[in-house]
């Protein structure tokens, strides 16, 4: 072969190369952007898996990863949690996920709503130097009543009233210590309210819709959610329908 003539068929075939590496690159890049937020962007998650939808227990592994770019990697040993007394339902903003006759969660049904959201602020009884923590005093009320505009959020008895209906947390003994969760909620569907990840009272077999975790491993918890974190509640037979998202 004439040697001016290699270079350019040297140069065609890198070009071509180059275009293969590009288009098989492309499916992956389309797929990590179809990942539900917050977990597209997420570099920690806290995932809880449930054994069926009726489950009142699942196994947690926290995760984490340097970028969205890159593969889970689990931090620490899974830890025992509780979920709801009914198991979990579908929240209402992952409701596109369910499949057949699986439950969509409203407020009152004692099931842990099945999706992925951010994990907000610890709390606790106890004053702590933790930054981004909120003490729980007398009066701090998380409003779970669908005819008040303060629905799903944490307020005080003196500014909502006595007749507002809603989870009085100072009075709770599992609200010693937790984390606020970043539910999506949506009042005209009732979709469930107060959901937290919180402390496992011996004894107790399930929750109201929230995860708790012994003492141990809900500190843990709290120092790995710190930087941000996202929280996922899956039962294990919907893990596939969030392929290339979630840890393998």
């Amino acid at each position: 072969m004439d040697a001016r003539v290699k270079p350019a068929h040297d140069g065609l075939w890198m070009r071509y190369g180059i275009l293969t590496v590009a288009l098989l690159l492309v499916p992956c890049a389309s797929h990590a952007q179809s990942c539900p937020a917050p977990l597209a962007s997420a570099n920690r998650l806290v995932l809880a898996v449930a054994d069926t939808m009726a489950s009142t227990t699942a196994t947690v592994q926290r995760y984490e990863r340097a970028s969205p770019a890159e593969a889970w990697r689990a931090v620490g040993g899974p830890a025992s949690a509780l979920v709801g007394y009914k198991g979990v339902a579908w929240a209402h903003a992952f409701r596109d996920f369910a499949h057949g006759d699986e439950p969509i969660k409203i407020d009152g049904d004692k099931r842990a709503p099945a999706g992925v959201y951010k994990i907000g602020n610890s709390f606790g009884f106890a004053a702590a130097r933790r930054r981004n923590y909120a003490r729980i005093t007398a009066g701090t009320v998380c409003v779970d009543d669908v005819a008040s505009p303060a629905y799903n959020t944490i307020a005080a008895r003196a500014k909502v009233g006595w007749r507002v209906h809603g989870e009085n947390m100072w009075r709770a003994r599992e609200y010693r210590r937790g984390l606020f969760v970043d539910y999506p909620t949506d009042r005209a569907a009732r979709a469930g309210s107060c959901i937290f990840i919180h402390l496992r009272l011996a004894g107790r077999t399930g929750t109201h819709g929230c995860v708790a975790l012994p003492e141990r491993d809900l500190a843990a918890v709290q120092n790995f959610a710190a930087p941000g974190a996202v929280l996922a509640i899956l039962p294990k037979q919907a893990l596939p329908r969030f392929k290339g998202c979630l840890p393998q």
